[in-house]
């Protein structure tokens, strides 16, 4: 059968495509020219500044390399050394109990967020700007933010604590509490995840709230039975993006406990694990371990991905999909 032909569906017969014409082609070619014209600009960042140092640092995890000296391959020494290294044991369970904390608190409080401006009329655009201002809120502010509002002796929570006569804990200098104390802040800026799960409850047909009232259901029926899985998707893309960026955490730890150099607060409670990572490449100048510590965090991350995806299969509704 030539190119040009086809089997018609359902008849077993051959059909005539229209051949295209040598014109056709090349305006396709231009188009395909034009295209990546627009496009090199970004094709040529991605594998310059990504792709490249990607490859490069995989490289990298072999040597050791202090940045002042050539490279030296050491084969698999890094990783030997990282299997034996109690301090990645201690920053990964760090990050790990951060993200486990957080992730869930996050799209708890965006999602209540979100529901309560859904119900604002014409109070929401208002609304959403006041929730997504924090958003913009420098990370280096917001962890001396951090040290001023949490501060165990006078700071602004445990002052609101003591008004109903508790005794706040000491949120800074405790290692039970670091960790939580750094979670409570990251809600400060919730404001993104708001206007996304806002966009997508607006994007819910009326008429399945208008059948459920009709039918009797309540408002808390009508959120577990029509609200959540409509959404799901968009609660999913949330709950993936921020559990990647909470194993990526750093900037507002490490301003708060180890930016200054001050030894007085509990380091090892906030240590994260892109923190030790830093502090290995750039306090230390042990480059070769970084970029092992990187691919390490980068194979997590993409096997946690890869779990969450294939369990979103069982909890995540797209409309239009067949079950």
């Amino acid at each position: 059968m030539s190119a040009s032909t086809a089997a018609a569906p359902g008849t077993g017969r051959a059909t005539r495509r229209p051949a295209r014409r040598p014109g056709q082609r090349a305006a396709d070619r231009r188009e395909l020219r034009g295209a990546l014209l627009f496009l090199s600009p970004w094709i040529v960042g991605f594998l310059v500044f990504t792709l490249w140092p990607v490859i490069y640092s995989g490289y990298l995890s072999l040597t050791d390399y202090d940045v002042l000296t050539d490279p030296e391959f050491v084969g698999l020494e890094n990783y030997e050394r990282m299997a034996q290294d109690p301090k990645v044991r201690l920053a990964l369970w760090n990050t790990l109990y951060y993200t486990v904390l957080h992730v869930p608190l996050l799209v708890i409080v965006s999602l209540a967020l979100a529901l309560l401006l859904n119900q604002a009329g014409r109070s929401a655009g208002f609304f959403r700007t006041a929730f997504f201002l924090p958003k913009m809120t420098p990370p280096v502010a917001v962890g001396i933010l951090l040290l001023l509002l949490f501060n165990g002796q006078n700071g602004l929570i445990n002052t609101v604590l003591g008004w109903f006569g508790i005794d706040g804990p000491a949120w800074t200098t405790d290692p039970d509490w670091v960790k939580p104390g750094i979670v409570l802040m990251s809600l400060w800026a919730v404001g993104s995840s708001v206007i996304i799960l806002l966009a997508a409850l607006r994007g819910v047909p009326q008429e399945l709230y208008d059948s459920a009232k009709v039918d009797g259901a309540g408002f808390w029926q009508r959120t577990t039975r029509i609200t959540l899985p409509m959404i799901s998707g968009t609660i999913f893309f949330i709950v993936v993006v921020n559990t990647i960026a909470s194993f990526q955490t750093f900037t507002e730890a490490y301003t708060a406990f180890f930016g200054s150099g001050n030894t007085t607060y509990s380091n090892d409670a906030a240590l994260f694990y892109v923190i030790y990572l830093f502090r290995q490449a750039f306090e230390f100048l042990d480059m070769g371990y970084a970029s092992a510590l990187a691919w390490l965090l980068f194979v997590i991350i993409l096997v946690v991905t890869i779990v969450q995806l294939r369990v979103s299969k069982r909890f995540v509704f797209y409309e239009g999909e067949d079950r």
